[in-house]
């Protein structure tokens, strides 16, 4: 998949996620590299086996102060080639790879813990 085409979808999800969580995103560049660095994997604890589809960097919404100002954009990066890896070939699972985790690294800048999401993601019965 060409970079061109990666960053479609990742438009595409972000035009398709639910607005009022997009609008209000507060100084946050999303951006998409091939692979998490040495340094990310090792910063999030990612060892052997396993994998890092996307990454928040920042300070979430729910932890700045009166002082926060002046300060660098909050970062999401995606993972182009784990992403490609983890949903195969196919570009429909590719898409909704990408939206998962978009969604999944926006909910960190609005200051959910993993525990949070996961609660949120697992279907209500």
């Amino acid at each position: 998949m060409t970079d061109e085409r990666f960053d479609q979808l990742i438009t595409r999800a972000m035009d398709e996620l639910p607005q009022e969580y997009i609008q209000n995103l507060d100084n946050v560049a999303i951006t998409y590299a091939d692979e998490a660095t040495p340094e990310q994997l090792q910063k999030q604890g990612v060892g052997h086996g396993m994998i890092l589809l996307g990454l928040y960097e920042g300070i979430p919404q729910t932890k700045r102060g009166a002082g926060y100002m002046m300060v660098l954009p909050d970062k999401i990066t995606l993972f182009k080639n784990t992403i490609i890896m983890a949903a195969g070939d196919d570009e429909t699972r590719i898409y909704e790879q990408i939206k998962r985790t978009l969604w999944h690294e926006i909910a960190h800048h609005y200051g959910l813990e993993h525990s949070n999401i996961d609660a949120l993601e697992r279907p209500r019965v």
